[in-house]
């Protein structure tokens, strides 16, 4: 399954800061329509994952009845992004 989504970078503090794009309602209720099969450990669902031109593969960590999608500082600082900025992510659920 391909999905396309615009979402809000988030922070998460802990000993190192987390972030996260949220996934819209919408395309978080389609993923999880797909996801069962290819989901593992407390939900999280393994995806190919394309920010401009950077690929990367990671997993949709599920949270309060949608997902968040990981943004390592090796996807964020080549695209310039940082809390609070709109991205428009492709994703693909692996199965």
């Amino acid at each position: 399954m391909h999905v396309e989504f615009t979402g809000r970078v988030i922070e998460r503090r802990g000993p190192s800061p987390f972030y996260f794009a949220a996934v819209p309602a919408e395309q978080a209720a389609d993923i999880r329509e797909v996801a069962a099969p290819a989901a593992y450990a407390w939900g999280a669902v393994p995806v190919d994952a394309r920010i401009g031109e950077t690929a990367f593969t990671t997993s949709l960590v599920p949270k309060d009845g949608g997902y968040l999608l990981p943004l390592k500082s090796a996807v964020r600082e080549p695209q310039g992004l940082s809390a609070g900025d709109e991205v428009t992510v492709a994703v693909t659920i692996r199965v």
